[in-house]
């Protein structure tokens, strides 16, 4: 699994709308309003990196209101969830 993380500057009116067409997408798993230099961090999670052209510059930033991104590409994944997954014996607590 290939996970961007895209930080994504709106038209100042148009934060809602924007993050809400931006979750329809195929790949995107979820949209996050955010304070700082963009409004809105979108996860995109796809399985095979050439993917991203799909959602990315084909989709995201066609929908009306994106005025700029900036794509992050994870090379790895760390999480409390996914290592409690990991050391589960699936024995009762």
């Amino acid at each position: 699994m290939i996970t961007a993380i895209v930080l994504v500057q709106t038209e100042v009116d148009k934060i809602n709308e924007v993050a809400e067409a931006i979750v329809k997408l195929d790949g995107v798993s979820e949209v996050y309003s955010i304070t700082g230099d963009h409004d809105l961090l979108v996860m995109v999670r796809v399985r095979h990196h050439d993917h991203l052209a799909d959602v990315i510059p084909a989709r995201l930033n066609k929908i009306p209101g994106v005025v700029h991104t900036d794509t992050h590409i994870a090379f790895r994944t760390y999480s409390r969830h996914d290592l409690e997954a990991v050391f589960s014996l699936g024995l009762p607590e």
